[in-house]
């Protein structure tokens, strides 16, 4: 359910590269959500276009969805501690750092994002991660297929 819930959340994402959404999770309770765009009192892509620069992989005008349902739940006092993120994407490297320090133990996602990086940051930090469908099924991640991300083949991306 929450996953579906992030892709409504999505659909607040101004920025026109890509829509994100996050929803974090403690107790069953949704807590805070994210989407990808600009800060407020900032353009949004969708009104001026998106600001890529030339060695930028990324649009530097839009917060994405992790680091914005972060921010929004430290803004508001609400401890992320424990709590689980479910996203429509999978993590770029900053986010996953952002996911690490709040206190975030799980992550789960719908879509790959274009580098798998950020998912390596997860599972050496012990974060459980999976990549699963709006049904429910999982399915292997990049860390768990690929040496060039978890350093081997048999690596799981899962703690339990």
């Amino acid at each position: 359910m929450f996953l579906r819930v992030a892709e409504v959340v999505a659909e607040r994402g101004t920025c026109l590269r890509a829509t994100v959404g996050a929803v974090i999770v403690r107790g069953g309770r949704i807590i805070s959500i994210g989407y990808n765009g600009a800060p407020p009192g900032q353009p949004h892509c969708e009104d001026v276009g998106c600001d890529v620069p030339l060695k930028s992989a990324g649009c530097v005008r839009a917060i994405h969805a992790e680091t914005n349902a972060i921010i929004w739940a430290a803004r508001e006092g609400i401890s992320t501690d424990r709590a689980a993120m479910y996203c429509t994407h999978s993590p770029c490297v900053s986010c996953a750092v952002a996911v690490v320090v709040s206190g975030i133990s799980g992550y789960y996602y719908l879509y790959d994002y274009r580098d798998p990086a950020g998912l390596k940051i997860l599972y050496d930090s012990g974060v459980e991660y999976d990549k699963v469908d709006l049904n429910g099924t999982r399915y292997p991640t990049d860390a768990e297929d690929s040496e060039s991300v978890s350093g081997s083949a048999d690596h799981s991306g899962h703690t339990d």
